[in-house]
């Protein structure tokens, strides 16, 4: 039981430290974990589309090539294509979705949700080292990843200036995603993990930017201060 603790305690602990950063506006709890279920569920969609088309990938020739196209068109387009999908069409248009900060909140409670099964399924059968070195990789980035996605989702909804901020949200949270994903499968290369913890890096570096822009940018920020 303890592993499978361990599965779940990383993504409990960004999931609080995400509600924790929504200061100015936090959302209904009843949707935080319809977020956490709907990315839960995300997971099935995603297994299919890699399993389709995995074999694609696979058949091209070249080995940098098949891997990249894997990485970035399979895993992690089928992943955050669902997870993209299950916000777009469930969370994104409810009343409480109210200022651009609550893309990365529902955005990561969607990724947590997602990250957590697929968690306990490699816990499960990697045991403790599984779900120590994931803590630290895995889970962290898939929450980079929502964040990612949730900053141009929040764009989307707000900036109405900008066409692209939908595609923008998919595709860029698709491509770190491939990017991470890509130096692990490549990893009978020496060093070649490094790769992708320099992806996890630029991951925390940018959430780290857009938690930031779009707490300057809540229409709830004055009141706050006032209050």
């Amino acid at each position: 039981m303890f592993p499978i603790a361990l599965a779940i305690a990383p993504g409990l602990a960004i999931i609080i430290f995400i509600y924790w950063k929504d200061k100015f506006d936090r959302e209904p709890k009843r949707l935080l974990g319809l977020s956490f279920l709907l990315g839960a569920f995300s997971i099935i969609p995603a297994i299919i589309l890699e399993v389709l088309f995995s074999n694609y990938a696979e058949s091209i020739p070249v080995y940098l090539v098949s891997n990249a196209v894997k990485a970035v068109l399979v895993v992690g387009l089928a992943e955050e294509g669902s997870k993209y999908f299950m916000v777009r069409y469930f969370l994104y248009p409810r009343k409480a979705f109210n200022e651009p900060f609550d893309g990365i909140t529902y955005c990561v409670m969607v990724s947590m949700g997602f990250a957590t099964v697929e968690n306990v399924m490699y816990v499960m059968d990697g045991g403790m080292s599984a779900a120590l070195l994931r803590m630290v990789t895995a889970v962290p980035a898939h929450a980079t990843f929502g964040i990612v996605m949730g900053y141009y989702l929040g764009l989307k909804k707000f900036d109405t200036q900008n066409k692209n901020n939908g595609l923008k949200a998919l595709g860029f949270a698709a491509l770190l995603h491939g990017a991470y994903d890509f130096f692990l499968f490549i990893n009978y290369y020496p060093g070649m993990a490094i790769g992708a913890l320099l992806s996890l890096r630029y991951g925390i570096n940018f959430s780290r930017k857009a938690i930031k822009l779009h707490q300057q940018v809540s229409p709830f920020r004055k009141e706050f201060i006032k209050d």
